[in-house]
């Protein structure tokens, strides 16, 4: 026997999908802040690297140099020192490309972005109560696969990243504007202030 499902179009059942779709839309909050982190570390961390491999590649010069000139086997063993710590910091830029995967997290971020943007709009949607329930199961269900393809494509995030935007989100205040900070972008017409 086939059993139909009948949508309860009531205020009780409304609040249940509204908390249902605020726990997604704060999943989504912090997944988009985490990858934004994910790429600044990244990058940070990239940028670093390539400022070592500068003075790395220096300091061996400057060894081989010396030898050259007047040091001999100081100045030499100094740059073979030197020169294989920049051939260790090499093989693992080259293995492990940073600017590839921090690109990747920012991919990430936008797409995460753009579905944030979304569920603020099925909330707002839910609060005004002119569309019936049935027409936001099915955007709240887009929604999820819109979600599912963005987090099937993108790389794993870290804890320290986590943390990061947690940081941001929480203490930062990442995300929040006091009504006078958004009349500062707007024309006067559309002002609270």
């Amino acid at each position: 026997m086939e059993q139909h499902l009948r949508t309860d179009d009531t205020p009780g059942s409304r609040l249940i999908f509204e908390g249902q779709i605020r726990e997604c839309f704060g999943r989504v909050v912090y997944s988009h802040k985490t990858h934004e982190k994910c790429a600044d570390i990244l990058l940070d961390r990239l940028g670093k690297i390539k400022l070592a491999q500068i003075i790395l590649s220096a300091l061996t010069t400057a060894g081989f140099v010396a030898a050259v000139f007047g040091s001999g086997e100081i100045g030499a063993g100094v740059g073979v020192v030197v020169s294989t710590i920049l051939l260790v910091l090499n093989a693992y830029v080259k293995d492990y490309d940073l600017g590839e995967l921090a690109q990747k997290h920012r991919q990430s971020a936008n797409e995460l972005w753009m579905i944030r943007e979304k569920y603020i709009t099925l909330l707002t949607d839910i609060r005004m109560g002119e569309r019936p329930i049935e027409s936001l199961q099915k955007e709240r269900d887009v929604l999820l696969e819109e979600l599912h393809s963005a987090y099937s494509g993108a790389p794993s995030t870290t804890y320290q990243a986590y943390k990061k935007a947690q940081e941001a989100l929480q203490k930062l205040e990442d995300m929040t504007f006091s009504d006078s900070e958004i009349d500062a972008f707007l024309h006067k017409e559309l002002k609270k202030g």
